[in-house]
Formats: C-alpha cells, sequence, structure tokens
C-alpha cells in the first residue's frame, strides 16, 4: 500500500518529467521518448490525481481545457505593455535612427556615464495576439492575460494553458511578467478546417478567437503556438541588454523564433529590411513585419517613451495587406458538394503586389454580419498569399447601396435550391455541371484513383459533349468518343483509356478518398482502411466504430454515416464495382523500405501534386521526422518551386537538397 506521501512524491516526479519531455517535443523539436511511453506516464498521473484529490498548478493534466468560463475577469498587468510605433518605409527607419542617435550624442557629450555605439536586434512581428504570462517566486505560471489597453486586460489563463509550449513552471525565484505572441499556424488551421462546423477565416481571427472563447475545450481544438520575445515585469537582476534578456527567455524554456538578427549600423539594418519579407514565402504562420529594438537597456531608459511607444523600437511592415475598394457585383458559384456560395466581384486594387478582382463572401451570415452591400466599399485583405476576403464595409458608403439577396435557383442549371443552415445547396447532383465535372476531376487526381493526364478541360468536354453524367460512366467511353472532342487524336485518346482501365486496379485509401466524402481526406481515408480493412466493412461502420479511429470525432464519423446512407451513392458504388473497378487494401510502402526512414526533412516552395498538409502527413508516413526549419541536423530539404531562404540555408550547410520528381523517384525505386 503506498502513502500519500509517496503518491505527491510520485505526482510531483511525474509532472516534472511530463513537463520537460513536452519543452523537448515542443520547443526544442527533439523528443527523447515515444508518443507511447508518455502517454502511459500521462495516465498514471491522472489515475494518482483522481485518487488523492492533489492537482499541482503545474501539472500537464491542467491543459486538457475541458471547462466553459462564465465570463472574462480583468487583469492589471505589472508592467506596462505598449504599443510599437511603426513604419512602412526604409526612410522612417532612418528618420528613427537619426532621432536615436542625436539623443544619445545629446546625452554623450552632458555624461560622463557614455552610451555604447547604437546596435540594434531585428525580430519578427508575428501577426498573432499578445498575451502576457506571469510567473511568482516560485516560478509557477499563475495568470495569462490579453494585451488590452497595455495597463488592463482580459484574464486568458485557462485558454493559454492550452498551449503546449507555454512553461507552466519556469526554474525562476523572483516575479516576472513575459510577453509573446499566441499564434495559429497553417498546419494547425488547415487541419481544424477540415472537420469544422464553421471553418475559419484566417490564421489571426483563429488565434483571436481561440483565446477570447469561454469555451476552453474549444481554444485546445485549435492547437495553437507561442513565441516568446520580451520581459516586461522583473523583479529579479535586471538584464544589461536585450540579447541577454532573451537568452534568459530561451534558458527559461520559453518557444522563442530562431530569426534574432544583431545589426551594428542602420546600413545594416537595411539590408536586412530589404530581404525580410521573403522571410515570410516558407513560413507555416503569419508575420507582419519586423520588429527593430536598440540592443542596450540603460539606451532605452536614457530615451524612453512617448504617450504612446517606446521611443527605442520601431516595427517595419511590410506592404499592406488591406486595402479598400468597391463591390460591383456578386457571382454565386456551384461547388462539388452541391454548396451555392457568393463571390465578390470588385473593383481591380493592388494588394501585395498583386491586382485583386474577386474575393470570398463565405454564406449569407457572413454577408449580413459584415453589412456587406452591392455598390458600397468594402475592406480587402489578402493573407499568406491566400484567397482575399472582404473583412468589413466603409460605413459612409453604404447609404446608395443594394442589399445583397441569394438566388432562388441555380446559377448553372436552373434547380431550385435548398437551404442548410447558412447554406444552399443544388441537389441536381447528375445534371449541374459545376458538381459533375469537380466531382470527375477529384475522383481522377493523382490523390485519388490516379488517372493519368485527366484535367478539369476534358471533364468539361466529357459533360458537355459526352454527357457524362456519373463517375462510372468514365468506365463506359470508348475510342470513337473520345476522338470527337476538341485536340483529342487518337493517341491522347488511347492514353486517356488506358488511364482509365489502369486505376480500376486502386488502393482502397485512395477510392475512399476519391468517392468526395464530406470532411474526409487523405490521412482518414488511409485511418479508415488501416481500421477495417474492406469497403463494406467502412460502409457498415456504426458510428461508436467509427469514434474509435484516431482523429476521427463526432463530425467526421456522422459525415461518413450520412454519406453511406445515400441510395444514389451506393447504386453508384456497385455500377463501379460491377465495372470493373476493384479497390482493395494494398502493401504499402513500409516505413522501414524508404530512404526517409528516421531522417528529418524541410519542405520549402510550391509543389505540383502536394498541399502542405498532405506533404506532411505523406512524409510522416514514411518515418519522416518534419521540421519547419533548416538546421544542421536537416537530412533533406524538399524543394519545390520558388524556394525561399530555406534552400539558400540549406546550400550554406550542405544538406542534400531533392526536387518532388527526385523523390517520387526515390519512393518508387526504394
Amino acid at each position: 500500500m503506498i502513502d500519500n506521501n509517496d503518491k505527491l512524491s510520485r505526482i510531483k516526479e511525474l509532472a516534472e518529467e511530463l513537463n520537460r519531455h513536452s519543452y523537448e517535443y515542443y520547443v526544442l523539436d527533439n523528443p527523447t521518448i515515444s508518443d507511447k511511453e508518455y502517454d502511459k506516464k500521462y495516465d498514471e498521473l491522472v489515475c494518482l490525481e483522481k485518487d488523492t484529490g492533489i492537482v499541482l498548478s503545474y501539472s500537464p493534466t491542467q491543459r486538457v481545457g475541458d471547462v466553459i468560463l462564465s465570463e472574462f475577469q480583468k487583469y492589471t498587468h505589472k508592467g506596462r505593455l505598449w504599443s510599437l510605433d511603426k513604419s512602412q518605409t526604409f526612410e522612417g527607419i532612418r528618420e528613427w535612427h537619426k532621432r536615436n542617435k542625436k539623443a544619445i550624442e545629446e546625452y554623450n557629450s552632458t555624461h560622463e556615464d557614455k552610451l555604447p555605439e547604437l546596435k540594434y536586434v531585428l525580430t519578427k512581428k508575428f501577426d498573432g495576439l499578445t498575451i502576457n504570462c506571469t510567473y511568482d517566486e516560485n516560478g509557477l505560471l499563475i495568470k495569462a492575460a490579453t494585451r488590452g489597453t497595455g495597463i488592463t486586460g482580459e484574464d486568458i489563463t485557462a485558454q493559454v494553458k492550452t498551449i503546449k509550449s507555454v512553461p507552466l513552471r519556469i526554474d525562476n525565484n523572483h516575479v516576472i511578467e513575459v510577453h509573446g505572441e499566441a499564434i495559429m499556424t497553417q498546419t494547425a488551421f488547415e487541419s481544424y478546417n477540415r472537420i469544422a462546423d464553421t471553418p475559419l477565416k484566417n490564421l489571426r481571427n483563429g488565434a483571436a478567437g481561440a483565446l477570447r472563447n469561454l469555451n476552453v475545450k474549444e481554444t485546445a481544438r485549435r492547437n495553437l503556438s507561442a513565441f516568446f520575445y520580451d520581459v516586461g515585469y522583473n523583479e529579479g537582476t535586471e538584464f544589461e541588454t536585450y540579447i541577454e534578456m532573451m537568452e534568459f527567455i530561451k534558458k527559461m524554456g520559453f518557444p522563442q523564433d530562431d530569426y534574432i538578427k544583431v545589426c551594428n549600423s542602420i546600413e545594416e539594418v537595411e539590408e536586412e529590411l530589404k530581404s525580410a519579407d521573403s522571410i515570410r514565402k516558407d513560413l507555416d504562420y503569419d508575420i507582419d513585419g519586423i520588429v527593430v529594438v536598440i540592443d542596450d537597456i540603460r539606451t532605452r531608459e536614457v530615451l524612453g517613451y512617448t504617450v504612446k511607444f517606446p521611443k527605442w523600437a520601431i516595427a517595419y511592415k511590410f506592404e499592406a495587406e488591406e486595402a479598400a475598394t468597391k463591390l460591383l457585383e456578386v457571382e454565386w458559384n456551384v461547388g462539388r458538394s452541391g454548396r451555392v456560395t457568393p463571390t465578390a466581384i470588385l473593383e481591380p486594387v493592388e494588394l501585395a503586389g498583386v491586382t485583386v478582382k474577386r474575393a470570398t463572401l463565405n454564406n449569407m451570415d457572413d454577408i449580413h454580419r459584415k453589412g456587406v452591400r452591392i455598390g458600397c466599399d468594402v475592406l480587402v485583405r489578402r493573407s499568406n498569399d491566400v484567397i482575399p476576403e472582404i473583412i468589413g464595409v466603409i460605413e459612409d458608403t453604404v447609404e446608395n447601396s443594394e442589399e445583397i439577396e441569394p438566388p432562388g435557383n441555380c446559377p448553372y442549371c436552373g434547380s431550385d435550391l435548398v437551404q442548410d443552415g447558412v447554406h444552399y445547396f443544388c441537389d441536381n447532383t447528375l445534371s449541374c455541371k459545376p458538381q459533375m465535372v469537380k466531382s470527375i476531376v477529384h475522383f481522377g487526381s493523382r490523390e485519388a484513383v490516379n488517372i493519368a493526364g485527366f484535367s478539369e478541360k476534358t471533364a468539361e468536354q466529357l459533360f458537355e459533349k459526352l454527357e457524362i453524367k456519373s463517375i462510372a460512366d468514365l468506365y463506359r467511353l470508348k475510342k470513337e468518343e473520345l476522338l470527337t472532342l476538341d485536340k483529342f487524336g487518337d493517341k491522347k485518346a488511347q492514353n486517356l483509356l488506358d488511364a482509365i482501365e489502369k486505376s480500376k486496379t486502386c488502393d482502397l485509401a485512395s477510392f475512399i478518398y476519391a468517392l468526395g466524402i464530406p470532411n474526409v481526406g487523405k490521412k482518414t481515408a488511409t485511418d479508415l482502411v488501416k481500421k477495417f480493412k474492406a469497403l463494406e466493412k467502412i460502409q457498415s461502420a456504426n458510428f461508436d466504430e467509427l469514434i474509435s479511429v484516431q482523429d476521427i470525432g463526432d463530425i467526421v464519423a456522422k459525415s461518413i454515416i450520412e454519406f453511406f446512407k445515400d441510395d444514389k451513392i451506393i447504386k453508384s458504388i456497385n455500377e463501379l464495382l460491377q465495372l470493373g473497378v476493384r479497390p482493395e487494401q494494398q502493401e504499402h510502402i513500409t516505413v522501414a523500405d524508404t530512404p526517409f526512414n528516421g531522417k528529418t526533412m524541410v519542405v520549402t516552395g510550391s509543389l505540383n501534386n502536394y498541399t502542405r498538409t498532405s506533404i506532411k502527413e505523406k512524409l510522416e508516413s514514411l518515418g519522416v521526422k518534419v521540421s519547419g526549419s533548416v538546421s544542421k541536423k536537416t537530412d533533406y530539404l524538399l524543394a519545390g518551386e520558388a524556394a525561399g531562404s530555406k534552400y539558400d540555408k540549406a546550400l550554406e550547410l550542405g544538406i542534400k537538397i531533392i526536387s518532388e520528381e527526385e523523390f517520387e523517384e526515390l519512393l518508387e525505386n526504394k
């Protein structure tokens, strides 16, 4: 029988060990324990806490976030959180430098304790939500708050604890406040949106909405990250330089971005800023500029503050990603699922180096919430090279505008539209061109049954000229029919028929993905096949069986069940089987078979056949550790088009660089 003292000792031991493993995994990106071993220790801790009723404030079990708060409480920061002065031009940065230099020269002319030559430190300006974390004299996280007014914020301690990289306890014996930025990565954003009832619009809203959500479980679902960059309040030994402060932050176990540039002159600052915009291309999160600060803390104290800003810091903002323009009309488009969505047609406007003419409007609820109307001026945002979206209206232009009305009929086939929640659908799946074309293209795509050389233009011709009305009709095509299509000669027609015939023998996971089940991507399809082994078992799986599959939750399980309840879908699948399509669970390339097993790989640039998420899933299935940054530990850099700074760093370090084609050849010739 273990007494309570022994149990308490074990609870402390487990909490500290698990926190150390979390730090190694989430901050250092260097795990020293398997997921299975971690889960075993975590479960032991949960049992001990339940048995004793003792839960340490820094226990990793406190990250779960299984609570709904009634309201946000105000919190007064111990040290003020300042805003930053901003400039979008090098000239503005030069003027700021001249003011600093003049102030220092004046000080040094009248004081014996001379200030040192100016040295600047550059860091990224993250596009997320500022958080202020307070740690007590025992090193425990006792409060986390939003910036708010800079003097008073809102208590979001429970929400911040869900960020796995934020330490719950640090090795420090005096009260400090550490400032950071909570962000949502593109990877987390895409993962969340795959199964979300209401998809998030952009990364910043995803992070801000998570931290200002009273349902802490929803915060946890968004899988936020954070970077820390400042000690705003400190009852311990004062820092002499900003670099020293950053080293302290890192030593305490806070996640810190590796972009920290020291510049000894304004010329070096300008050179760095000129290349800084390219940094964004390879990031998995949003930044909107670079922060430039004076390194020497005593110099900072001499320079002081304006009413709003510290004089010793400035933000260099990248080219504006928001602009105002007129909404000319609304176009309604039909997707593969039959959903009819609005797209704004805009008066062309230059935004982040691109001429923007169209923007997403999401749905009618979104339109009403933002007050968007035809003829009014709207604010358009383009974030991280994604499709622009309308974020609001210019109020004084609304008066003579026209209300946006949803169509009563499908804009393509004329069928009556059906409303389901905030969305409108066309149920005419067989004769509605956009639905059929996109369904066929998806079915034949590389990650699906892989019909080589099959394009959207070909699919449109099949629909319009050969009256293809179902996926099964693909397998009934004849050569003489294809020869009647534009730009189809004997060879091209035969190649397409051969590719269609070859696709009959397909991997079951690819076939499941090809069917276009809502919320089911390639990874989920692969997980289903691993669990159920056969098509018939997936079709007949019940709710409890489905949610037992890793990463399948209630929404995805319901989508799968509803999909296989549809008589038309069952009929279509049976047709495909009768025509000779044979989806089978194939032996996938095993981890041990590949040259990438156990290797660390970084991906940069745009790939032809993979999204960011799908290439990450593919690599992880091959035993690869996928990293976000190039270092001496990197084994391979997979480089697509428009590869940026990661490519240059890989060259510098002598890392092996492979193209997408070389990657696939290495797999095929394993």
